[in-house]
C-alpha cells in the first residue's frame, strides 16, 4: 500500500505541476511570438515568418491545454461517475489540430510560395537576435517541462522517453513536444536565414520554412495518435498493473488474483476491473458461477454492452428503480 499511498501523492503534484508548465509555456510562446511576428516584418524572412506562426500556433494550443487540464479534473457527477477524465484527450487533440493547420499548414504553404515568388531578406542582424532571445525563452519552458517529466519518470521507474511516450497527461507530453519542435525549428530558421545571407538567395530560407511546417507536421500527428489512443481506451502498463496488483494481494481478505482490467481514463485516471479469490471458500465459488453466468446474458442481451462486471452489494445499500 506504500507505493500506491506515493503514486497518489505524484499524481496529486503532477496536477498541479502540469498546469504551472502549460502556463510557463504560454508566457514564453507570447513574448517569442511578437518578437518573431516583428523580425519577420522588418526581414521579409520565410523561415522567421514560418517561425512567427508556430509560436502563434504553440501560444494559442496552451489555451487548449488549460482547458483540458481544468475539464479533466471536474468532480464526477451522476451523468459521468467515472468523471470527465477523457476531456483532456479531447481538449489535447484539439491543440494538435491547431498546430497542424496553423503551424505545419502555414509554414509549408508560404515556403512554396516564397519559392515559387522568392523575396530577398534584409536587416539578417535583426533576425539573428530575435532567434537567440527565442531559443532561450523556449529553452525556459522546455527546461521546466523536463524537470516534470523526469521527476515524474522516477516516481513511476521509467526511463525518460519511455515516460513522455508512455505518460496518461497529454499537456504535459504537448509541451514537451512543442518546445523541442521549436528549438529545433530556430536552429533550422537560424541556418536557412544564415545560407540566405551567404548566398544572397531566399531559397535556402523558404527551403527552411517548407522544413519547419513538415517538423510541425509530424508533431502534430504524433499527438493527435497518442490522444486518440486514449480517447479509444487504453489499458495502463505493466509496471502500473503490477502495483496494483500487489496492492490487492496486500489486503488480508483477497487471497489471489484472477482477472485485473485499469483502463487509462483522464490523465492520471484509471478504471478497474478485477476479480478476486477471497480467503476461505464458504459458498463463494456457486456465488461466483451464477454471477459470471448473468454477465454473460447481460452481454447477450443487448450489443451495446461490451463488457459486464456484476459483483455483490452490501446489505445496506439502497435499491435503484426504473
Amino acid at each position: 500500500m506504500s507505493e500506491s499511498a506515493a503514486a497518489a501523492t505524484a499524481d496529486a503534484q503532477g496536477k498541479s505541476e502540469s498546469t504551472g508548465t502549460v502556463i510557463v509555456a504560454f508566457a514564453m510562446n507570447v513574448l517569442i511570438a511578437i518578437a518573431k511576428t516583428i523580425a519577420a516584418l522588418v526581414t521579409s524572412s520565410a523561415s522567421l515568418v514560418a517561425e512567427a506562426a508556430h509560436s502563434w500556433a504553440d501560444a494559442g494550443n496552451e489555451i487548449f491545454l488549460v482547458t483540458a487540464e481544468h475539464r479533466a479534473h471536474k468532480t464526477p457527477d451522476a451523468q459521468h461517475p467515472a468523471g470527465y477524465g477523457r476531456e483532456a484527450y479531447v481538449w489535447s487533440m484539439f491543440a494538435a489540430l491547431g498546430l497542424f493547420v496553423a503551424g505545419a499548414a502555414i509554414s509549408i504553404t508560404h515556403g512554396i510560395t516564397q519559392l515559387i515568388n522568392p523575396e530577398p531578406a534584409s536587416d539578417f542582424l535583426v533576425g539573428y537576435i530575435v532567434l537567440a532571445l527565442s531559443f532561450i525563452l523556449e529553452g525556459i519552458s522546455f527546461a521546466q517541462s523536463v524537470r516534470q517529466i523526469r521527476r515524474e519518470a522516477t516516481q513511476y521507474q521509467r526511463d525518460f522517453l519511455e515516460h513522455v511516450v508512455k505518460t496518461s497527461d497529454p499537456t504535459l507530453r504537448a509541451v514537451f513536444a512543442e518546445d523541442a519542435a521549436a528549438l529545433i525549428g530556430l536552429v533550422i530558421a537560424a541556418a536557412a536565414l544564415g545560407i540566405h545571407e551567404l548566398t544572397d538567395s531566399p531559397i535556402p530560407d523558404s527551403i527552411g520554412s517548407i522544413l519547419i511546417g513538415l517538423l510541425l507536421g509530424y508533431v502534430a500527428i504524433h499527438l493527435l495518435n497518442r490522444n486518440r489512443r486514449f480517447l479509444v481506451g487504453e489499458e495502463a502498463d505493466e509496471k502500473v498493473r503490477s502495483v496494483a496488483i500487489r496492492s490487492l494481494l496486500d489486503q488480508p481478505e483477497i487471497e489471489r488474483v484472477t482477472y485485473l482490467r485499469l483502463e487509462i481514463v483522464g490523465p492520471r485516471m484509471l478504471d478497474m476491473v478485477a476479480e478476486v479469490d477471497l480467503v476461505g471458500n464458504q459458498v463463494e465459488q456457486a456465488v461466483a458461477t451464477q454471477l459470471r453466468d448473468l454477465e454473460q446474458r447481460v452481454c447477450a442481451m443487448s450489443p451495446v454492452i461490451v463488457h459486464a462486471h456484476v459483483g455483490l452489494s452490501v446489505a445496506d445499500e439502497p435499491s435503484i428503480h426504473s
